[in-house]
């Protein structure tokens, strides 16, 4: 995957990000970081970058999530 973003709707998300996940997986021995971000309309995912151990990588993706999360509005759990 490139580090581009990557979205289904060449135009860009309409409206404001409805959640957001992070994920951790392993490639070529490295940890990588992947964001995907939900909008009403499309889906964007994106590597953010790649970490030496697996600990660093879960410590990185909960701080991306956590700083993404407040940029959402409403309620996140309900």
């Amino acid at each position: 995957m490139s580090d581009e973003w990557v979205a289904s709707n060449e135009a860009g998300p309409a409206g404001p990000a409805v959640a957001v996940e992070t994920f951790v997986r392993e490639q070529s021995g490295r940890w990588l970081v992947e964001i995907v971000v939900v909008f009403p309309d499309d889906v964007v995912r994106r590597i953010v970058n790649d970490y030496p151990t697996r600990r660093q990588a879960e410590i990185a993706a909960s701080w991306i999530k956590r700083a993404a999360e407040r940029d959402i509005e409403g309620p996140r759990n309900g």
